[in-house]
């Protein structure tokens, strides 16, 4: 009886590392991406979804992620070939062509409502009374980003121009330090900064870009050569992006559990209420929607418009000499190979 016990639990030794090793072995053949976010982010959730769910090993792939505070230093690090893809606002995308052949591949939502002018309450009351009291004050904000965007968008709103106020440069975070300790009455903030602002100190928004009729898309990004010489990893990092969207929106409440943790962990904490409006407020794609908005078929594509738009933005801003041509850096080349993949195209498509 002995002797059989120990041949038996001798036989499931082996089978248990017959089982690590095919595991070990499962785990090596994986293909690794590098990703880049920026942490904390509406649109940077997907990667954190996918990563808890497993969908990248799936489609054989093994993430490493890097995370920058804005778009700017985002891609800035390309040129080192720190990171192949990712998701960064449509300014930096924009940039990021002119100065580095980085290509958009997609995009990750309308935050139009999510890039805002904000006030502190004594702003707020200022403004109200007179909208044009916002001339001659200094706003705080972050240059060439989507908040820049949205600002000077609302600023022409009100009839006004960048010469009519002090803008001053600061990270997010910065913006809000120095907003709740009465130093800035007026930033250009983008969420979840915006509820940060509003639950901690009382602040208003007192305009978005959507407010401002400024359509404000963030974008899929990737580096050129990889692109090149890695597209089917390029088309697999669409899908499960894609997924991981047609699943949280499927499954919001759990998908709001998870970007708690998210948020958490990038040091971002706001209320459940907040996070909703995150899922309320900001259009995301599905497969269908990306090929539609990107279609090239009679004339140029709504993406071509809307960065053409935030192109000549960054042109009246100095940062770049001329408009570049939408053709050149903004492709659906790897969305058609999502589609015309049974295999990608089924795997994006799955709410489970």
């Amino acid at each position: 009886m002995k002797m059989r016990l120990k041949f038996v639990t001798t036989l499931l030794g082996i089978f248990i590392g017959m089982g690590s090793i095919t595991q070990s072995h499962a785990q090596a053949n994986l293909t690794e991406i590098k990703v880049s976010y920026q942490p904390a982010l509406y649109w940077a959730l997907p990667f954190y979804v996918a990563t808890e769910r497993g969908w990248w090993a799936e489609l054989g792939l093994k993430p490493t992620f890097s995370t920058f505070p804005a778009g700017v230093p985002q891609i800035a690090a390309s040129a080192s070939k720190s990171w192949d893809v990712g998701g960064t606002g449509s300014v930096p995308a924009v940039l990021g062509y002119v100065r580095f052949g980085i290509k958009t591949i997609g995009l990750s939502n309308d935050e139009s409502a999510g890039n805002a002018l904000m006030a502190t309450p004594k702003g707020a009351d200022a403004f109200a009374k007179n909208p044009q009291s916002l001339k001659g004050q200094t706003i705080v904000l972050t240059v060439n980003s989507t908040g820049d965007y949205a600002v000077q968008s609302c600023l022409k709103k009100f009839g006004l121009a960048k010469s009519d106020v002090v803008i001053k440069n600061m990270g997010q975070a910065e913006i809000i330090s120095a907003m709740s300790s009465g130093n800035a009455d007026f930033g250009g903030l983008w969420a979840p900064n915006i509820y940060t602002l509003e639950e901690k100190a009382g602040g208003k928004l007192i305009c978005s870009g959507k407010d401002a009729g400024a359509f404000i898309p963030s974008t899929l990004i990737v580096r050129a050569d990889y692109a090149k010489e890695n597209p089917q990893n390029v088309a697999k990092f669409l899908a499960i992006y894609i997924r991981a969207w047609n699943w949280m929106n499927a499954n919001k409440p759990q998908a709001i559990a998870m970007m708690k943790k998210f948020y958490e962990q990038g040091g971002v904490n706001i209320s459940e209420a907040s996070m909703r409006k995150e899922f309320d407020t900001r259009p995301t794609y599905d497969l269908a929607a990306q090929l539609r908005i990107m279609d090239r078929s009679k004339g140029p594509s709504q993406v071509d418009g809307w960065l053409t738009s935030i192109a000549t933005f960054i042109q009246s801003t100095g940062a770049i000499n001329s408009v570049p041509p939408a053709n050149e850096y903004i492709t659906d080349e790897f969305m058609k190979m999502v589609n015309s993949d049974k295999r990608l195209r089924e795997f994006a498509a799955n709410t489970k």
